[in-house]
C-alpha cells in the first residue's frame, strides 16, 4: 500500500461511452457512494460530459477529469481543447499520454511534454501515463521503455513544477484485455519508475510521487494491487463505467502494509 505521505488516487477513464444523462446517473451514484473512502477518487469523462458532472460533483469529494488535452492556449486547432478550457469546464485532473492516444494517435513523448506544460499552467493535475507494449515486454524491453516515455514526458521540469503530478503505469498489453499484471509485475515496474523518478528528480521527490496502476483493474484485483507498496491508487477503464465495481474499487481494502 502506498505510503502514509502519498494519498491514493483511485481514478475512473469512462472513454468514449455514456450520453450526458447516463453520466449523471453515474457521477450521482460515485459521488453518494464516497463516504469515508480512504482515496481521492476521480472521474475522466467525455469533453461532452465535463459542464454536466462538474454540476453533479460540486461540493463533494469527488474530482472531475478530462481524457486529453492540447498544448496550445487557442486558435485554429479543429478538435482540441486547452487547458483553460477544461479548467473552465470545472475540471481539475487530466490524463496525458494515455497508450490509446499514443497508438491511436500517434501521441509521442514530445507531446506528452508539452501536453504536461500546458495542463501545469493551468493548474490542472496530470496523470501521466507510461507503459510497455507486449511485443516490449516479451523482449525484456519493459525498462527501457519506461525509461524513455518518463524522461521524455517530464523533461525540462524542476521538482517543483510536478509536485501535482502523477504517473499512471498502464502496460498496454493489459488494457481493454481483461488481463491484469500481477502484484508483482506491478510492483516491480512502479518501483524502477520511483527509482527513474529519483535520478531525475531526487529522493524527495521520488519519495511523494503518486504512481498508480491502469490496466483492467477490477473490484476483484485491486486489494492484491493496492497492497504493494509503490502501488498508489489505480487509473480504472472499464470497471468504472459500473458504480458497483467502481465504488468497491474507491473502497480498496488491504488487510497489512506490504513491506
Amino acid at each position: 500500500m502506498t505510503d502514509s505521505i502519498r494519498i491514493p488516487l483511485i481514478a475512473g477513464n469512462w472513454k468514449m461511452h455514456l450520453n450526458l444523462a447516463q453520466s449523471v446517473e453515474l457521477a450521482k451514484a460515485i459521488r453518494d457512494a464516497a463516504g469515508d473512502s480512504p482515496s481521492e477518487i476521480a472521474i475522466c469523462v467525455p469533453f461532452t460530459a465535463l459542464t454536466v458532472v462538474a454540476e453533479v460533483l460540486k461540493g463533494s469529494r469527488v474530482r472531475l477529469g478530462a481524457q486529453d488535452i492540447f498544448w496550445e492556449s487557442q486558435g485554429a486547432f479543429t478538435g482540441e481543447i486547452s487547458a483553460s478550457q477544461l479548467a473552465d469546464s470545472g475540471a481539475s485532473y487530466v490524463i496525458i499520454g494515455h497508450s490509446e492516444r499514443r497508438r491511436l494517435f500517434g501521441d509521442t513523448d514530445e507531446a506528452v511534454n508539452k501536453k504536461l506544460r500546458a495542463a501545469l499552467g493551468a493548474k490542472l493535475n496530470p496523470i501521466v501515463c507510461v507503459g510497455e507494449t507486449l511485443d516490449e515486454r516479451q523482449s525484456n524491453q519493459t525498462f527501457r521503455v519506461l525509461e524513455t516515455q518518463m524522461a521524455g514526458g517530464l523533461k525540462g521540469f524542476a521538482p517543483a513544477d510536478l509536485a501535482s503530478a502523477v504517473v499512471a503505469y498502464e502496460p498496454v498489453w493489459a488494457i481493454g484485455t481483461g488481463v491484469t499484471a500481477t502484484p508483482e509485475q506491478a510492483q516491480e515496474a512502479h518501483r524502477f519508475l520511483r527509482r527513474q523518478a529519483a535520478k531525475l528528480y531526487g529522493e524527495g521527490f521520488a519519495a511523494g510521487l503518486r504512481i498508480i496502476y491502469g490496466g483492467s483493474v477490477t473490484a476483484d484485483s485491486v486489494d492484491g494491487l493496492m497492497s504493494q507498496p509503490d502501488l498508489d491508487g489505480a487509473l480504472v477503464g472499464g470497471a468504472s463505467l459500473k458504480a458497483p465495481s467502481f465504488n468497491r474499487i474507491v473502497h480498496f481494502q488491504v488487510p497489512s502494509k506490504a513491506v
